[in-house]
């Protein structure tokens, strides 16, 4: 890895002629200016100038590195520049990625605040499975991500998992479904058609195990990475489908289905994932806040 420090001095004296010239432009002794180039000449292997006389020429190596050490420091100033020049009230962006299968509703009620913020705020969502997103995090590419589940141990990835609450589940169906099975909830669910999460979510293997032990065995008609394709599939009349209860209310209404029963014994969490142990981006701390007193 090339110091850019060492660069910099060799720049300088490339470009101003001499040793002399460029401590004195440096502020630096003569001395420590050639050691650092030394140093340079070292760690690429090559050396930069030949001494002619009291003058130095540049090597054939040397001009090379010159080439790129004006365009570095162009751009550095360029950099520098636009940076200054940043207009007033420019956006906040927050990127956030959204693990697939959070439900859209519970993802957008989680991130809400943040449009609240004074500063005005801009948000890039992406989403995808919980792997990729924790790479893209660890690459500095999304600021926080939304997820069913902390990191899993199997990863090698630091992060820092912020819990911001859990929730039971609910289940819901259209009202010709529904009006059978109300009654004797969750008994009436055994040999009911139902709708479930995939096995990629947290919540499939917590519900099937209370299932289980209820000894209660429904229909499993489907199974979906997709919380939004589920639902639409329940709205069909295809089965029974699962939401989390904070979010259930609002299913009712968007898709005139009924809430069956619920259930506080199997439940959903659900994490904001981010590479600072202290947040300290606004819209983080903005969002892990309003959770924590929706779904305390």
């Amino acid at each position: 890895m090339i110091n850019y420090k060492h660069l910099h001095y060799f720049w300088a004296v490339a470009k101003r002629g001499g040793v002399a010239r460029a401590s004195e432009y440096l502020h630096l002794t003569p001395q420590t200016i050639s050691g650092q180039i030394s140093l340079l000449e070292d760690n690429l292997g090559e050396a930069l100038f030949n001494k002619v006389g009291r003058n130095l020429e540049l090597t054939d190596a040397g001009r090379l590195v010159l080439s790129y050490a004006d365009e570095i420091f162009s751009l550095g100033g360029e950099l520098e520049d636009t940076v200054r020049n940043l207009p007033a009230g420019r956006p906040l962006t927050f990127r956030v990625g959204i693990a697939d299968v959070v439900p859209k509703t519970i993802a957008y009620r989680l991130l809400a605040p943040a449009l609240k913020l004074p500063d005005n705020v801009r948000i890039i969502c992406k989403e995808n499975n919980l792997d990729n997103l924790l790479a893209e995090l660890a690459l500095h590419r999304v600021d926080m991500v939304l997820a069913d589940s902390p990191i899993p141990p199997t990863l090698d990835i630091r992060g820092f998992n912020h819990s911001l609450g859990k929730c039971g589940i609910s289940f819901l169906a259209i009202p010709e479904l529904a009006d059978n099975l109300q009654d004797d909830f969750p008994a009436s669910l055994n040999g009911a058609p139902l709708l479930l999460p995939s096995d990629i979510s947290r919540v499939q293997p917590r519900l099937l195990r209370w299932l289980d032990n209820l000894h209660i065995h429904p229909r499993i008609v489907g199974e979906f990475d997709d919380s939004a394709l589920m639902k639409a599939f329940g709205q069909a009349g295809a089965g029974v489908f699962v939401a989390p209860t904070a979010i259930a209310d609002e299913i009712v209404n968007q898709y005139r289905v009924r809430i069956i029963g619920s259930t506080e014994e199997v439940r959903e969490h659900f994490y904001a994932i981010s590479v600072e142990r202290k947040i300290s981006h606004p819209a983080v701390a903005a969002i892990t806040e309003t959770a924590r007193e929706w779904l305390k």
